[in-house]
């Protein structure tokens, strides 16, 4: 993975996401990773290109990389890819999306 982003910055999006947006994360797993009988989901990483996950399919960890609409370059974007990942995975699953995180 290539990243504009510190080992620091990586571990607080990581931790943020775990902590509170677990469900965002297996919303996006489920509507745009290609794994609809995800049970869980825990970000793995975050680079300039996409966000990883280790979703829980059929009791096992499964890598999925979902990118990102453009090459990341600040911090600030991650958010409002997330959100827009977040979004587009509701649309995609037909789950109403809830207001502003």
């Amino acid at each position: 993975m290539s990243t504009p982003f510190t080992p620091d910055v990586v571990e607080a999006i990581k931790r943020h996401m775990n902590d509170d947006h677990a469900d965002d994360a297996l919303l996006i797993c489920r509507g745009l990773g290609g794994q609809p009988e995800a049970t869980g989901a825990t970000t793995t990483g975050v680079d300039a290109e996409a966000i990883e996950f280790a979703a829980v399919v059929g009791g096992r960890d499964v890598t999925v990389r979902v990118p990102w609409s453009t090459t990341l370059t600040e911090r600030a974007q991650v958010r409002a890819e997330v959100v827009r990942l977040y979004r587009d995975a509701c649309a995609a699953l037909g789950v109403p999306a809830r207001g502003e995180h």
